[in-house]
C-alpha cells in the first residue's frame, strides 16, 4: 500500500523514527541497522515501508533499502515469526549478516538473537535457504555485466569453496564472508576460489 516515505527526519527514538511527508508525521518502527544509518534530524530520508494492519492498530515498519525490506518480508513468511520478531532479529543481526547465516546454514548465529531459539533458527534456514541467492555475495567485483550462465558458474565455485572451508574447520559464517571478499573471475574453479579465500582468513 505504501511503497516508501520520503521527507525530513523529524525524530529518532529507541526503535522508532518520525518522518514528515505531505505535512503528516509518520511513526515508523525500524531495526538497529536503520538507526545506525540515518542522517541527522532535519535531513531528508527515504524509508521503504511495510504496513501491518490489525484490528486494533496499524503499524509501519521501515528500512533504508528495498533489499532489506524484502528480507523482512521473507522472515514474515516463516512460521512463528511476526513483525516484532522479524524486527528484533534484524536489530540483532544486520540484514547482510542474516543472509550469510541463512545461505551458510549457521543456525548458531541466528539463535543468538533475542527470542530466537535453535529450533526457530533452523526453521528460518530451512524456509529461506532457497529464497536467498548466494550470487549477491559471490558475484564478480569487476563491475562488468555477466551472463546468467556465468553467474551460475561463479556461484557454484563459491559454494564449493565455502563447503571446503567449513570442512577445514572454519565456521559457515567465516567461510561465507571470506569467499564473499574474494574477487572471483569466470575462469576460477572451486579450488581457485578456496585458495584466494584463505588469504582473507590469514589476516
Amino acid at each position: 500500500m505504501i511503497s516508501y516515505i520520503r521527507g525530513p527526519l523529524v525524530e529518532i527514538d529507541e526503535d522508532m523514527i518520525v518522518v514528515e511527508a505531505g505535512a503528516v508525521g509518520y511513526n515508523i518502527r525500524v531495526p538497529l541497522s536503520v538507526l545506525e544509518g540515518l542522517p541527522a534530524v532535519g535531513k531528508e530520508v527515504r524509508i521503504y515501508t511495510y504496513l501491518q494492519v490489525r484490528e486494533d492498530a496499524m503499524n509501519l515498519y521501515g528500512f533504508l533499502s528495498r533489499q532489506d525490506l524484502t528480507m523482512f518480508k521473507k522472515l514474515l513468511g516463516v512460521s512463528g515469526i511476526g513483525p516484532k520478531g522479524a524486527l528484533g532479529l534484524l536489530s540483532a543481526m544486520r540484514p547482510d549478516a542474516l543472509r550469510l547465516a541463512v545461505i551458510s546454514g549457521d543456525a548458531k548465529a541466528i539463535a543468538k538473537a533475542p527470542g530466537i531459539g535453535s529450533k526457530t533458527a533452523q526453521r528460518i534456514i530451512l524456509d529461506l535457504k532457497d529464497k536467498i541467492s548466494v550470487d549477491q555475495f559471490l558475484a564478480p567485483r569487476n563491475g562488468g555485466e555477466e551472463s546468467r550462465d556465468s553467474a551460475a558458474g561463479l556461484s557454484q565455485a563459491g559454494k564449493e569453496a565455502v563447503e571446503a572451508l567449513v570442512a577445514l574447520g572454519y565456521s559457515p559464517m567465516e567461510a561465507a564472508r571470506a569467499v564473499g571478499k574474494t574477487e572471483i573471475t569466470q575462469e576460477m574453479t572451486g579450488e581457485d576460489v578456496l585458495k584466494a579465500s584463505l588469504r582473507h582468513l590469514a589476516f
